[in-house]
């Protein structure tokens, strides 16, 4: 089976999920079976279908998991919105439709590659110019300053930065790997590159996390500073960055502790939830508590006590920070495994398609993606579940957020591009080793006869 072929077969279960899902809550609701409740389905698949048949045109040898496992995550999430609240969750559908165009626009624009390599500064000071707008234009909510409204939309700019970012990092790193993996000098006798190489990456860098602290959050200062240190780990293969940069984000962070009244709550409810359980700690309780209400099995979709008879979310921000609460009350302890279980199968997918790439930048910018979305999915898991103090941060694919939906497909195409690439490069190869090298002296076999038309060589090239 083409893995085209095998991509749609395995979009199959996200449209039954989603017709299921949509069915039950009808019967909930209205406590009768509607048409309108089992068309969504088809309207997913519809959505998905477009996008799978660009994609057979657009990158027709890409990974044939991850879009299955996108709209799997998608579809979960629209459905425990709509359960939420009916009117985000069209919100929600509008956003999903926006990300799909998105999802193609940048399989189009991205091909190949390298030509986004070509242009790693200007993406670099797009990224950070995007934090500056947030700084000097966005506002306040819940401690953190991430929203900008532009035209009556709001939307955060920080998650298309942390694209734009990783690109940079990739570009960069695949240029001077091999002269940062050496080192020239000695500082308390820890072995360094040459500063001309590491400067340019150290500075964007500080500037960027330099930026966040403005910002307020440090749940996204950590998904910038993950991504650099996987990155470089890749491209090295030293363990000392890995060391020295943990080392220095558990220093900032003690900073932004003492400086933030935000961050230090955050950690204090973390430690004791139970000290302040009717304001500061009361998110997190009603998180422990739905989660244990679910059991094992869940008591049933629909069926959750986290909505009031009048409409009212017992848990504030459910929909984005606690929507993974919503889940494991309602499918339980099997659901909410299945949902972790999809990101670990997302993030084994995206590090394949790394392992496979024989291009450095490809390589890189795609162990760069997988590391930034699979830590984004740890840090909002971990803190739902009082892992991690919780950093506000979305769920990707699940939670209520246009930005995070879009910013999210774009990656996807990324990744997906990228995967394409490294399986037509492997085929080249394969191909090549059949063939077998060109000999560098033809050996003449005979006499010529006839002149030019007499001579025969052996091997390629006659």
């Amino acid at each position: 089976m083409s893995p085209r072929n095998r991509e749609l077969l395995f979009l199959l279960p996200a449209v039954l999920v989603t017709t299921i899902g949509f069915a039950t809550i009808y019967i909930r609701e209205a406590e009768r079976l509607e048409w309108a409740s089992l068309s969504y389905g088809g309207i997913f698949l519809g959505l998905f279908g477009l996008v799978h048949v660009a994609e057979r045109f657009l990158a027709s040898q890409a990974d044939p998991y991850l879009l299955p496992i996108t709209a799997l995550l998608s579809s979960l999430g629209i459905m425990m919105i709509y359960r939420l609240n009916p009117d985000l969750a069209l919100q929600q559908a509008v956003w999903l439709l926006v990300g799909l165009g998105v999802f193609v626009f940048v399989l189009i624009v991205a091909r190949p590659l390298a030509r986004l390599a070509s242009y790693k500064y200007l993406l670099g000071l797009a990224g950070i110019g995007l934090l500056l707008f947030t700084v000097l234009f966005g506002r306040e909510v819940y401690g953190a300053r991430l929203w900008v409204r532009v035209a009556g939309i709001g939307f955060q700019p920080p998650e298309f930065a942390k694209l734009f970012l990783v690109v940079f990092f990739a570009a960069y790193l695949a240029d001077v790997r091999e002269l940062l993996a050496v080192s020239t000098r000695r500082i308390l006798g820890i072995a360094f590159p040459p500063l001309k190489y590491l400067g340019p990456l150290l500075a964007l860098w500080g500037l960027a996390l330099a930026l966040m602290i403005f910002l307020r959050d440090l749940g996204t200062s950590l998904l910038f500073f993950g991504a650099l240190l996987a990155l470089m780990y890749v491209a090295t293969s030293r363990l000392l960055y890995v060391v020295v940069g943990t080392g220095l984000f558990a220093g900032g962070a003690t900073v932004l502790y003492q400086l933030f009244p935000h961050v230090q709550r955050r950690v204090d409810v973390w430690l004791d939830p139970w000290a302040d359980v009717q304001d500061a700690g009361y998110q997190i309780v009603q998180s422990l508590f739905a989660l244990a209400e679910g059991g094992l099995t869940g008591r049933g979709l629909g069926q959750g006590f986290l909505i009031t008879p009048s409409g009212r979310t017992l848990i504030p921000a459910l929909e984005t920070d606690f929507i993974f609460s919503a889940i494991g009350e309602e499918l339980g302890l099997a659901g909410a495994v299945g949902i972790v279980l999809l990101f670990f199968i997302f993030v084994w997918r995206g590090l394949r398609i790394a392992l496979a790439s024989s291009d450095d930048f490809v390589r890189l910018l795609s162990a760069g993606l997988t590391a930034i979305f699979g830590l984004q999915a740890f840090l909002i898991l971990g803190g739902v579940i009082k892992l991690i103090p919780l950093t506000g941060i979305t769920l990707p694919f699940v939670s209520y957020g246009g930005s995070s939906i879009v910013a999210n497909f774009a990656l996807l195409a990324l990744l997906l591009r990228a995967s394409h690439e490294a399986t037509r490069q492997e085929e080249a190869r394969l191909e090549a080793a059949v063939r077998g090298p060109a000999p560098e002296n033809p050996v003449v076999v005979g006499p010529p006869a006839g002149g030019l038309r007499g001579l025969r060589t052996e091997g390629r090239g006659t």
